[in-house]
């Protein structure tokens, strides 16, 4: 981190509002680096030769899916999403603006880091397609650096959906959360009763939607009324449905999905991600007391401010330094124990600070591109709402197609298999700049000095 970016983040600190829910951003921060360490912790590399395969730790390793239902953490930043949302889409309401500038607000802030990520990978791919690399084992490796990005073409859309959903909760509370919970289930029953598996990426809205619904109530202080009584009571609830889903049911008993498993909890998320979500954010918000009186601390608040402002950076490139570390730690000839023995664990440490180093440095070049600079958007009367929803349809599907694929497929021009359908790379190009030209006729920017 800079020392720019530190004096920034104390100024920040010193400035901050009495009123400001600082739990907020550290969840947002503390489930982003979870992943972060989940991803990097779990990660199983074999590289002999040519060949270059990755698993997963917790298939390897027995008792260890209970993990997943602590750290499968997407839908607490799914959750703290419809809290920051509702924030937004009532301060805008107040100032005159309506769902086309914030459509247009949020598709700049995600999708520049998206942009710098590619911009760099995919000629980083011919270059070393160029000097002799092996096509299969870059296929392979930069497959992961394009799997971020499924999380951003449905958070994209999730988030496009919130002044709609924010009507909805002040319309019908929990009479949404339960039609959302609803429908995630019945989609579940005819997927798996009828075997028609493409109805499963119904859920990839619909899941995430209801944790965003949940972060309404949190933006509106629902949740802080909640006894610790009460919260304990619906974790307890949601352990014991959980536990009968994935026993009784057809469910598998890890929140992550694993090699050799026949369906997946997540790809698509399944009806055990919504009861996921309830008993996370009963526990996040029977830890909130504690938290907050933490983050009083000004040098705690400070690092908290400071993560925030890098925090999409820090996800969407730490796949990226955990290819740099392996490709240099094969050069060096480092051992590689078998995943899940206790040798493997016990290397841990020295795999997560290799990966660390070039994430520092990636973060240092990057993280700069995700900084929003101030905008003012003038909001184009006709076809707005409806110029605003294609453009969030089109760009959500472009960039989960691109996490579909990897950066040699998509230089190369090979097909992808987006959900249930297959297109051409280019088609997903043309499908981001028409999303761009919809959001921005929606509401064109001018920039504020």
């Amino acid at each position: 981190m800079s020392t720019g970016t530190t004096t920034s983040a104390s100024a920040m600190a010193r400035q901050t509002s009495a009123s400001r829910d600082r739990y907020v951003d550290f969840l947002r921060l503390a489930s982003i680096v979870i992943v972060v360490l989940g991803h990097w912790l779990m990660a199983v590399v074999v590289w002999q030769g040519s060949e270059f395969r990755t698993g997963n730790a917790i298939a390897l390793t027995p008792g260890l899916w209970i993990a997943t239902w602590l750290l499968q953490v997407m839908p607490i930043f799914f959750f703290v999403g419809g809290f920051a949302n509702l924030a937004t889409v009532d301060a805008l309401r107040r100032k005159g603006a309506g769902a086309s500038e914030f459509v247009a607000g949020r598709v700049a802030r995600l999708l520049k880091p998206v942009a710098v990520l590619l911009a760099v990978w995919l000629p980083a791919a011919v270059l070393l397609q160029t000097v002799g690399v092996d096509g299969r084992v870059l296929g392979t490796a930069t497959k992961l650096v394009c799997q971020p990005l499924w999380f951003i073409g449905v958070y994209l859309a999730v988030t496009a959906l919130a002044p709609r959903m924010r009507a909805l909760h002040a319309q019908h509370r929990y009479a949404t959360v339960a039609v959302l919970a609803t429908i995630a289930a019945t989609v579940d029953i005819v997927r798996f009763g009828v075997g028609i598996d493409a109805l499963g990426y119904v859920n990839l809205l619909v899941v995430w939607l209801f944790a965003q619904q949940l972060g309404f109530f949190y933006g509106d202080g629902s949740l802080v009324q909640f006894s610790p009584r009460r919260l304990v009571a619906i974790a307890v609830g949601a352990v014991g449905t959980l536990a009968l889903l994935t026993t009784v049911g057809p469910y598998p008993s890890s929140m992550v999905g694993l090699p050799g498993d026949r369906i997946s909890n997540m790809s698509p998320p399944t009806i055990c991600i919504v009861v996921l979500t309830v008993l996370q954010v009963a526990l996040v918000m029977l830890a909130r007391p504690v938290v907050q009186r933490w983050l009083q601390r000004e040098r705690v608040w400070t690092g908290v401010i400071a993560g925030n402002g890098m925090i999409m950076t820090l996800f969407l490139w730490h796949l990226s330094a955990a290819l740099i570390a392996i490709a240099a730690l094969h050069a060096l000839g480092a051992p590689q124990p078998a995943g899940g023995s206790l040798v493997w664990w016990a290397t841990r440490p020295i795999w997560i600070a290799a990966a660390s180093v070039p994430l520092v440095v990636l973060v240092a070049l990057f993280a700069r591109f995700e900084r929003p600079r101030p905008q003012q958007y003038r909001a184009t009367k006709r076809y707005a709402p409806a110029a605003a929803g294609a453009g969030i349809a089109l760009l959500s599907f472009a960039v989960f197609g691109i996490a579909c694929s990897n950066v040699v497929d998509l230089v190369a021009g090979t097909p992808v298999n987006v959900a249930v359908i297959t297109v051409a790379p280019l088609s997903l190009l043309g499908c981001a700049l028409a999303g761009l030209a919809c959001v921005r006729h929606a509401a064109p920017a001018t920039r504020v000095a």
